[in-house]
């Protein structure tokens, strides 16, 4: 058992002092002391050992792993130290260099710009609501007055998940589901991304946002309308702005209009921004057609209301006069920096 012992400490002092790497010094800590390590077998089979030997086999043991323990701690000790020293000499840090800048980013000039459109609504009383981009083919179309066989419904224009569900193709329909709540009176304003079946172009993505408006009360009426969008240029483009109404038409409106606002680049007097016209349509809108509020639990004979929707890319493209709609994805630092 004393030769055992001996040749246990020998080799284990051997692979210690030959060990380069602490993973080394902890295999022999497991393999020596471990509780499946040649010493611990020892220990266990003391059973075997005549009563009167026990204590000084015992003796012995103790002895073994202590001198073993010790000059384990003392490896260990020293080969930290060693890589300690050669880590601090390849990691030499020069006071004298120039500091890193940090890479700081920035709002995107999309997020800048629909935080301005909030602020501006939120400043006459709006109330900002979000709604899901998953939405059912009732509320993206049904309860927005667009029948069946509207062209808007056609899988080449929107992406259909199955029969029911759609991505949403307008924000239309977050002020469908405030309507059904039946907290009256409402003026809200739903920005949110859209998709459509549209090809990348310079004006055209299969995804983009928009932020819709709605207003429903008692007594509104179309100049309401025009009052509060002739504001929304004014504070979005200056107080020199003047508005244009265009009569059009739209499923979920009665009447219905593009509105246009004076070039901000020429004042109106015609240029390459405006294509020579003096004016530059920026939104739809128009008076709550009378079957959308019935199909959402408003009476039309008691109450009236007027909604308008604007892309938020174009204001973007028009406020800081960007050429092309495909810069706000393409994540260019170079462009992205300007804003």
């Amino acid at each position: 058992m004393k030769d055992k012992l001996e040749k246990i400490k020998n080799d284990a002092l051997a692979a210690i002092n030959s060990a380069d790497k602490l993973e080394t010094l902890n295999e022999t800590r497991v393999n020596i002391l471990g509780k499946k390590g040649e010493l611990t077998q020892v220990l266990k089979g003391m059973k075997d050992v005549s009563p009167e030997d026990r204590p000084k086999i015992g003796q012995l043991v103790n002895d073994t792993r202590a001198e073993i323990e010790r000059v384990l701690e003392e490896a260990t000790v020293k080969l930290e130290r060693v890589i300690r020293e050669a880590q601090m000499k390849s990691e030499v840090i020069d006071v004298t260099l120039p500091a890193k800048k940090n890479a700081v980013g920035h709002r995107h000039p999309n997020q800048i710009t629909q935080e301005e459109v909030e602020r501006i609504f939120v400043g006459m009383g709006y109330e900002v609501v979000e709604g899901p981009e998953i939405e059912t083919d009732y509320y993206n179309f049904e309860a927005l007055n667009i029948p069946a066989d509207h062209p808007a419904k056609d899988e080449q224009d929107t992406f259909y998940i199955n029969d029911t569900y759609l991505l949403r193709t307008q924000t239309s329909g977050t002020q469908v589901h405030v309507m059904e709540q039946g907290k009256l009176p409402i003026r809200m304003i739903a920005p949110g991304r859209v998709f459509r079946s549209d090809e990348v172009d310079a004006t055209h993505s299969p995804s983009f946002h928009q932020i819709e408006g709605l207003v429903i009360d008692k007594h509104i009426t179309f100049a309401d309308l025009k009052g509060t969008l002739a504001e929304f240029a004014k504070e979005l483009y200056g107080e020199d702005i003047r508005v244009r109404f265009r009569p059009h038409h739209f499923n979920f409106t009665e009447p219905s209009a593009e509105m246009d606002v004076s070039c901000f680049k020429c004042g109106g007097s015609g240029c390459r921004f405006c294509k020579g016209t003096g004016w530059i349509e920026i939104l739809g809108c128009g008076m709550v057609h009378p079957n959308v509020l019935r199909m959402s639990g408003i009476d039309p004979e008691e109450y009236s209301g007027f909604a308008f929707g604007v892309g938020l890319e174009r204001i973007a493209l028009l406020k800081y006069e960007i050429d092309d709609m495909r810069l706000l994805y393409e994540n260019d630092e170079r462009f992205l920096k300007q804003f």
